[in-house]
């Protein structure tokens, strides 16, 4: 009696332990096919040949790469501006590197005033063109950040600076506050922290490895709309400002 009763219990748990570990592996695979979202891929050629890496962020797709291009469209050269004055009395396109140094190019691409965003020449490769601040605003909502937020100025959101920013200290300086400030790059945008030009023409400081700023094409007030992540925030600025500020551009496809 009592063996028939001990092979019972036996049989009982080892089928009670084949069933949690069935439902522990289900659980599992749930878990992986939500945090591991497949993100979508491709490239784009500007006029002089230089092939940019793609992502789809939501129904756009972007750039994951900042613009190098030194020239329009058409094929017209666009201006290097070295000098500072000339820098800041600048009223037609024009683009440097930061600190003047071509060594900072293939990593963080060109610095250009805003207008060179807007020449009717086109300064974006074919098919595509320099995000509006609509357009911005629709990719900081599809990473989280609420409508009420999107539209309002300065730093806004919670944690979206952090989905668009290279891994970790890739590219970005270390935060004091490493636990909340860190980049993931969840979005496959790969933000850089490549500075900035002072709309009068000195470079910005903290700037590389601290500092990205990119533009819209849409004014406010004769001054245009941007966008700044900082390596001690994991938020995204929203602010205008003078159209002979130096920035990076990322653009969005047609």
């Amino acid at each position: 009696m009592n063996i028939t009763i001990n092979i019972k219990c036996f049989e009982f748990f080892k089928n009670l332990f084949l069933i949690v570990l069935i439902l522990l592996f289900i659980t599992s695979c749930k878990k992986d096919s939500k945090t591991s979202d497949v993100i979508e891929t491709g490239t784009v050629t500007d006029i002089e040949g230089t092939v940019y890496k793609t992502v789809k962020i939501g129904n756009q797709w972007w750039m994951a790469e900042n613009l190098k291009t030194t020239k329009y469209c058409n094929g017209d050269s666009i201006q290097n501006i070295t000098d500072t004055l000339n820098w800041h009395h600048m009223q037609s396109g024009a683009y440097c590197n930061y600190s003047n140094d071509t060594l900072n190019v293939k990593k963080y691409g060109h610095l250009y005033n805003w207008y060179a965003v807007t020449d009717s020449r086109s300064i974006a490769p074919v098919g595509w063109h320099v995000p509006s601040d609509n357009e911005w605003k629709a990719l900081e909502e599809h990473l989280g950040m609420s409508q009420s937020d999107a539209d309002k100025m300065n730093w806004r959101g919670t944690n979206e600076g952090n989905k668009l920013k290279t891994v970790g200290q890739n590219g970005w300086n270390a935060s004091s506050d490493v636990y909340n400030v860190w980049g993931t790059n969840e979005s496959g945008f790969s933000a850089l922290a490549g500075g900035c030009r002072m709309f009068n023409g000195i470079w910005g400081n903290p700037a590389l490895w601290s500092t990205g700023f990119w533009w819209s094409v849409s004014e406010l007030n004769n001054e245009a709309w941007y966008r700044y992540l900082d390596y001690q925030k994991p938020n995204v600025f929203r602010f205008y400002g003078p159209k002979t500020y130096g920035f990076s551009i990322r653009c969005v496809k047609n």
